[in-house]
């Protein structure tokens, strides 16, 4: 089984930035995909950012393009989420996701198919 660990949420000014860590432990080479989701109060779990594990083509929803980055550090195995200009309509709680099944790139925004799961950390922006 895949671990997840997320840390490096926080509370920050509008305008802001925060990087996110995922400790990626386990049966890593089970995984086909790691990413981003973010759930706001009231709302459903939406997807942010996606990556193949040991990929370099990245996948962000389009409100976070041009703002949010997503990589991994495969020595040691850590996904990372870069958030630059933040907005309060980012503050959410924010979730570090594992995909073990093979799927292809296009159908990632599917919160189903992704069957491991962090615990979380909150991301607050202020105005």
């Amino acid at each position: 089984q895949v671990q997840l660990v997320e840390s490096g949420g926080g509370l920050v000014q509008a305008g802001g930035s925060l990087r996110l860590s995922c400790a990626v432990s386990g049966r890593t080479f089970n995984s086909q995909f790691v990413g981003w989701f973010c759930q706001a109060p009231g709302k459903e779990r939406e997807f942010v950012a996606g990556i193949r594990w040991g990929g370099a083509t990245t996948y962000l929803t389009d409100s976070v393009k041009g703002r949010f980055t997503i990589s991994t550090d495969n020595a040691k195995n850590t996904v990372y989420l870069q958030m630059n200009s933040l907005k309060p309509d980012d503050t959410a709680v924010y979730y570090c996701a594992a995909m073990s099944r093979i799927a292809p790139s296009s159908q990632i925004r599917s919160m189903s198919l992704w069957d491991t799961w962090g615990q979380g950390t909150q991301v607050t922006v202020s105005s």
